[in-house]
């Protein structure tokens, strides 16, 4: 098969092989806490802990308040944090594993009947177990305060969609270029620092009165404005995606942009690989 074939045909690459991603998805995600007396229960420990930091942060020490953007009510900041943080964590998770999976998976790397296609898939889902388990609880918590789960609460579905389509592109890209140059992992870790403060998971974007309006728009040009905004819109605001038929538009748009060149630069820079590792 050529490797025109071989990019052309990546939905169906993928599907043939989708036995092998979710064994290998499984052990990548089990070998992340392998020797540790709590094993997975550590991949819940750290963004729990995370959320009660920043709780206590900004709801007791800065005394932020937020309020439903349908009916003006007030909203427990606890609950609007985590819609926030959750698609973040896995986000940030997915990206940051992904970039530096061909030099995690050498070995398969040089294998010459391996599809290599499949290895940043394998980042995506394995990021996706812990994400299931937060969306599961931050559901039930949200029951617990009120926010009954209704048919908005599936968008759920949707905007992780969403994330996933936008982070494979990212990592299509950034995992076939940190090969060859291998500071782009570090580059990636700076700029989700920076990204968790840019995009509006700690502070409301539209409490924000002494920003000027050009800097707004530009702040909601970040795709995860969308994914954050899209979480809260269903677990919270009750809002439905098409209300918001410009930001989807766009969203859409860049994603698309974002796959084709990350696979693009995939397609060209792999028969390199095997050499350069």
């Amino acid at each position: 098969m050529s490797e025109k074939k071989k990019t052309v045909f990546l939905p169906s690459i993928l599907w043939e092989n989708r036995k092998l991603i979710m064994n290998l998805a499984k052990n990548d995600y089990k070998k992340k806490f392998a020797g540790s007396y709590l094993g997975i229960i550590w991949a819940f420990i750290q963004p729990v802990v995370t959320v009660l930091v920043y709780w206590f942060v900004f709801e007791v020490g800065l005394n932020s308040k937020v309020n439903d953007l349908r009916t003006g009510a007030e909203v427990p900041f606890v609950i609007w944090l985590m819609a926030g943080l959750i698609p973040w964590f896995y986000f940030q998770e997915a990206w940051s594993g992904g970039t530096s999976v061909l030099i995690e998976y050498t070995y398969l790397v040089k294998k010459v009947v391996f599809q290599i296609e499949t290895l940043p898939v394998v980042k995506l889902i394995s990021a996706l177990f812990t994400h299931l388990f937060f969306v599961t609880f931050t559901i039930i918590l949200f029951a617990f305060m009120g926010y009954t789960p209704d048919l908005y609460t599936l968008q759920v579905l949707y905007y992780s969609f969403c994330m996933i389509v936008m982070v494979a592109g990212l990592i299509y890209a950034t995992s076939a270029i940190v090969v060859f140059f291998r500071d782009l992992a570090q580059v990636v870790g700076i700029l989700l620092q920076v990204g968790v403060w840019v995009t509006p998971i700690m502070w409301d974007i539209n409490t924000m009165t002494k920003i000027p309006s050009w800097c707004v728009f530009i702040l909601k040009l970040n795709p995860m404005y969308y994914i954050v905004n899209g979480y809260r819109d269903a677990l919270i605001n009750k809002i439905a995606f098409w209300e918001h038929p410009g930001y989807t538009m766009y969203f859409w748009i860049l994603s698309v942009i974002l796959l084709c060149l990350g696979t693009g630069i995939f397609k060209r820079l792999r028969i390199h690989f095997a050499d350069v590792l």
